[in-house]
């Protein structure tokens, strides 16, 4: 195919009927066609995608410009703001002579503006109002990836929760963890601890060491009540435009491998609680994944599998994921291929692992008349190759794009900007403050009469009133409630996953992401 033809070919493949996103004008012999135009279908943002390119090529302006335009067509957005380049979408952006040029060149009436943004931050570290999880909802797995646990060593981990789970001990926090499993390895704890079974005093040693080496390293305030609603993320303001939700993460961006399966959390505790939604005019939230290698780097097949099935299903509750990071490559091909639309912007060939890397990109690619093995070392800042689903759920033709400028802020929020927005949030009071509540620690400390601390006990319903936004406290246990654990057991979501997996680490798995501890 010619550059004619494939000119033609982008032409008609992106004249869609519905709402799209404006993407930019396609490129042809080096000069931007702002005739012929590259968009997005709204309807197809559910089917997720790819945000691809070297460092510098202009990923994070792409996902600016997807955010602002999602906002405006009524979605609410959430992104994780790595190094607080994406704050400044709160102000208007400022015109200067590149901008100027950008816009004249792909044919973009360009006019400053500002958008409605909430800012997060992860324990209240750093600008933002506090986003915190309980260890109950966290679960065994996502923590046994932050903690470092080998499979053996989160296979116990899964056993000491359940052990709290059947006892009525919360997790509230880490000390109520840590209570926990110095309980079991205690000589009071013995007998526990032989009835569980497959858990050893030694691999339970090694999960509490470094369960206080991380909680020494600052990250206890990550972890309590109240806990944050994941439906927080999905609001409108008065004018009916999305909110956009940027969490706050330049403090905490040397713990890389907490803040991915953070995001994580947030995306698995979404898929537990939407209900079914089907197909959309256009989602009900886009969740950008930024950083997406840090997620999967060491992570065990089974966490593989449990994400892809994620990712898989969510869409159908109106939620679309965009991964960003720097190559196809990053994220594993059973995820890779649910990702149906693809922005990537320039890849660099300076290493031979650059070039394979280069090379497997291409053959993720439809056949196209490019030779993209060269155009994609060749683009330049702000270019992309661009291929999306249809309308109709087809891929479209592959479009060199040169990408519309945004109109907001590109680069951090004034200081000021940032204070004011946080202090006016109507999140705040509703998650500034921490709570530490009875729980685990309390009642293994025997802070509570016996009585109270019985699981199961009529009185354990009565004890001090829950705060509010409790959600994964233990229920009190009728006399015919089967119990948390027995129902996930006998849910079909477990059986359906045990079918495939038929471990106990798949078990786990299926605890930690869809949600044993589910808010009630």
């Amino acid at each position: 195919m010619t550059e004619k033809n494939q000119l033609e070919a982008i032409r008609s493949g992106y004249a869609f009927d519905g709402a799209s996103l404006e993407l930019g004008a396609a490129v042809e012999d080096n000069t931007a066609k702002p005739d012929v135009q590259v968009r997005l279908p709204l309807s197809m943002m559910n089917r997720h995608g790819l945000i691809a390119g070297a460092t510098g090529t202009g990923k994070t302006k792409t996902l600016q410009l997807m955010a602002e335009q999602l906002a405006t067509n009524g979605v609410p957005v959430f992104m994780a703001d790595i190094k607080g380049d994406l704050s400044g979408l709160a102000e208007p952006g400022e015109s200067n002579d590149k901008v100027a040029a950008r816009a004249k060149d792909v044919g973009q009436a360009w006019e400053g503006k500002g958008f409605d943004v909430e800012y997060l931050s992860l324990g209240g570290e750093g600008k933002g109002v506090p986003v915190r999880a309980t260890v109950t909802s966290f679960g065994p797995t996502l923590l046994s990836k932050v903690l470092g646990l080998n499979v053996t060593q989160e296979s116990s981990l899964g056993l000491i929760f359940h052990y709290a789970d059947a006892n009525g001990l919360a997790l509230l926090d880490l000390k109520d963890l840590r209570a926990v499993i110095t309980h079991l390895t205690s000589d009071e704890g013995k007998a526990d601890l032989k009835n569980l079974g497959g858990l050893s005093s030694a691999t339970a040693g090694v999960i509490l060491r470094n369960l206080i080496a991380f909680a020494d390293g600052g990250a206890e305030v990550f972890f309590g009540e109240p806990e944050f609603a994941t439906s927080d993320l999905m609001r409108t303001g008065a004018d009916g435009h999305g909110i956009i939700t940027c969490l706050e993460l330049p403090s905490v961006a040397e713990k890389p491998a907490l803040f991915s399966t953070f995001l994580m959390w947030m995306l698995a505790d979404l898929f537990q609680e939407l209900p079914e939604a089907g197909d959309l005019d256009k989602p009900k939230l886009v969740f950008f994944f930024d950083e997406a290698h840090l997620l999967f780097d060491g992570s065990s097949k089974a966490f593989v599998d449990q994400i892809e099935q994620t990712v898989r299903l969510i869409r159908s509750k109106g939620v679309g994921v965009f991964f960003v990071t720097q190559t196809p490559k990053d994220v594993p091909s059973g995820v890779l291929g649910q990702l149906g639309n693809r922005v990537q912007h320039a890849l660099r060939a300076f290493t031979p692992d650059d070039q394979k890397a280069l090379t497997a990109t291409v053959r993720t690619f439809p056949k196209s008349g490019y030779d993209l093995e060269e155009l994609l070392t060749t683009l330049g800042t702000g270019e992309a190759i661009v291929t999306v689903l249809s309308e109709t759920g087809a891929p479209t033709p592959v479009a060199w794009t040169r990408m519309l400028a945004p109109t907001s802020k590109m680069g951090p929020a004034a200081p000021e900007t940032m204070d004011r927005i946080v202090s006016s949030s109507p999140l705040a009071p509703k998650y500034s403050e921490a709570i530490d509540r009875e729980s685990a620690y309390e009642k293994l400390q025997g802070r509570l009469t016996p009585d109270t601390a019985g699981a199961g006990s009529d009185a354990d319903a009565a004890q001090n009133t829950p705060a509010p936004e409790a959600p994964h406290a233990p229920a009190k246990k009728e006399k015919d409630d089967p119990g948390l654990v027995s129902q996930v057991v006998h849910s079909s979501a477990f059986k359906s996953f045990m079918r495939s997996a038929g471990t106990q680490i798949g078990r786990e798995i299926t605890r930690s992401l869809f949600g044993t501890a589910r808010r009630r």
